[in-house]
Order: structure tokens, then sequence, then C-alpha cells
């Protein structure tokens, strides 16, 4: 028997999918979803509106769009990579020729009943073509030069439109889930250890070119650096945010104020407090507890992903499987970074927790994707 007719004759069909699906899983999904309406809703000072409502309705829609994409079998959206990734690249494009803006920075479409934010579905769709390159490229040329060149300019092209809109934080995103997909595909170290050491280098430049009739940088930005790694220099000015945060995190201690009891989220002095910095309301109010339970519950269903690309024989299923955990990954791991002062505010949700759709959505399609090949795997 071959290995494509033992596939198709192992695969579960019709209604019988339904038992297949990695439900460990979704509880998981649906724990983590169930927090970020109850932290909604805390920070909306009790009223479901205008956050926790529709929290809950959007992640119900992205729920049931995770079942229909988990039911459509794996080659379908291996065979349709290549076009999803084109898709969102033309979508990237609309948004600088009619996009809407909003807070300075121009990354919605207006679909009339929803906007749509086209540099999240790239995240999914560079994962997913990534995949099927790596899968359909033989392992003897996955480290030689012209085809390491082709996967490093499929993941440039999407930087630079986000670059552009502007969104640092979802280009960050990009280029680390871009680069541990080449990684986990088998791509030599070497090209990385040359990566890291000359971005090792320009750091290192540019901070030795302040001051000089060379230097690289604009004052302004140098300020934004200074600000950065001592944002007490300006408590009140471009350090205001972090400050806030970390006063926030220490007051909640080891048990928290109690739920709707945060001093800073309540009075307002914690900024975005229903989107980028919603895992600060948490640690107040929950304390340091309640952090490392939200902690623990992304680490389980990263291990749940790990555990279902380790069991997958198909090369196509496993990188997707690894490439939307660690966006997800990435995900949490930014947006808590960021809000404890360890680099920079650059504007990431933190996953199924913050308010958004366009985010929660797209994440849900990825998990989607993750049980099509859980389901269709070979058995």
């Amino acid at each position: 028997m071959s290995y494509l007719e033992y596939t198709v004759k192992s695969t579960p069909t019709g209604p019988g999918k339904i038992l297949y699906l990695n439900w460990p899983l979704i509880i998981l999904l649906c724990a983590v979803a169930g927090i970020g309406t109850l932290m909604l809703y805390s920070v909306a000072g009790g009223s479901m509106s205008p956050w926790a409502e529709p929290h809950m309705k959007r992640f119900a829609l992205a729920l049931a769009g995770m079942f229909v994409v988990a039911m459509v079998p794996i080659w379908f959206w291996r065979n349709i990579s290549l076009l999803a990734y084109l898709v969102s690249l033309a979508l990237l494009v609309a948004v600088a020729l009619v996009g809407i803006e909003g807070k300075g920075a121009q990354r919605w479409i207006d679909l009339g009943f929803m906007r749509l934010q086209p540099s999240e579905l790239v995240k999914i769709t560079l994962v997913m073509l990534l995949a099927a390159y790596y899968d359909w490229l033989p392992m003897s040329r996955v480290s030689r030069p012209f085809w390491v060149l082709i996967p490093v300019a499929l993941i440039l092209a999407p930087v630079a439109l986000v670059l552009k809109q502007p969104d640092l934080g979802t280009s960050i995103l990009l280029l680390a889930a871009g680069g541990v997909m080449m990684f986990l595909a088998g791509v030599h170290w070497a090209y990385f250890a040359t990566v890291i050491l000359a971005m090792a280098g320009g750091v290192f430049a540019v901070i030795k070119s302040r001051g000089t009739d060379w230097q690289l940088l604009e004052n302004y930005q140098y300020r934004r650096i200074d600000t950065f790694l001592n944002p007490e220099n300006d408590p009140l000015g471009a350090g205001y945010h972090i400050t806030q945060s970390k006063i926030a995190l220490g007051s909640g201690g080891w048990t928290g104020r109690g739920f709707m009891q945060g001093t800073q989220s309540r009075l307002n002095f914690l900024p975005e407090k229903h989107t980028d910095f919603i895992f600060v309301t948490l640690a107040e109010e929950f304390g340091f507890v309640g952090a490392v339970s939200i902690l623990g519950l992304y680490a389980l269903i990263l291990v749940f992903c790990i555990a279902a690309a380790l069991s997958n024989r198909d090369r196509f299923s496993s990188l997707l499987i690894l490439g939307v955990a660690v966006t997800f990954f990435l995900f949490f791991a930014v947006n808590m970074a960021m809000v404890m002062g360890l680099m920079p505010v650059v504007g990431v949700p933190l996953p199924l927790i913050s308010y958004g759709g366009s985010a929660m959505l797209v994440l849900m399609v990825g998990f989607g994707l993750v049980q099509s090949a859980h389901i269709h795997k070979p058995r």
C-alpha cells in the first residue's frame, strides 16, 4: 500500500471527524477566551458593553470558523497556500491605497460589517506558504543559498508593506515567525548566526555613532531608546505608559487586589487597558498567581500543538502546526515582555484576551488548520 493510499484509507470522513478533533486544545482555547471576557467585563466597570459582549460574540464566530477549517482536508490548505499568501499581499497593498486610518496608522480595510486588518491575516498565510515550500523542497536543497533566498524574499515582502502602515509589532512577529519556520525546516544554523552577528554589529554601530559626525539615528530616536531603557526619566511623557504598567503589575502582589478592584485600570491611569495592556489589569486584580495561571494555560496550548506536530508524519502538517504554535507564542511573549518593560511598546494584543476582531479570527483560523492537520493525519 502506498503512502497516499494509506493516508486516504486511514483518514476519517463525514461526521466521524468530530471525534478526531483535539478536544483538550479546544477546551483550553475556550477557557482563555472566557478569561478574556471576564477581564473585559472588569475594565468596563462591571458592564458587558462595550467590550465583553462583542468579545464573546466574536469568539463564538471564530470558534465556528475553526470547526469549518478543521473539517476541510489538509491537502486542500496546502494546495491553496500560495493563493492565500498572494491574496493577503494584495490586501496589504489595498490598505496602502484605500485603507482607513486610526490612531495615526493606516492598517484596516472597511468591509462594511467589520474592519479587516490584513496584517493579521498574513501571519497565517505566510506560515502556510513556508510550510508548503519546505514540504515541496527536497531536504538536500534546504540550506543552499538560492533556496534560502526564496523564503527570505517571501518573508520580507509582507514585512515591508506592514512597516509602511506603520506597524512595528506585526513586522517583528512576521520576521521572527518566518525565521523560526526556516530553522525548523532545517536551514543551516550558520545563516542565523550571520544574521544575529550582523544585528549585534548594527546595534553597536548605532550606539557608538551617537554624537559623532556619522550619527546613524536622529536625536529624537536616541531619546526614545533612552526612555525605553529608563522610562523614569520622563514619567509624564514618553515613559508614562510603561511606568503606569509597572505600577499596576507591582500593586497586584501575590494574589491581587481582587476582581474589579484594580485601581490603575478603574481610574484610567492604565493606557489601552482593554487591548495591549489587559495583561497588566489581570495581574493587578489576580496578582502573581493569576498571571502565572494564564501563562500556564498558554503553555498547555503550546504543548498540545507541539505534541500534535511530533505525532504527524506529514511534513507539511508538522511544519504548519509548529508555525501556528510559534505565531501564538510570539503573540503572548511579545505582549507580556512589552507591558513589563522588557521591550518597547509595539502594539501586540494578548491572544484571545485582548479586545479585537481580526487578531482573534485569524488566530482561530490558525488553530483550525492545526485541527485539520490533526484530523487528517495518516493513522
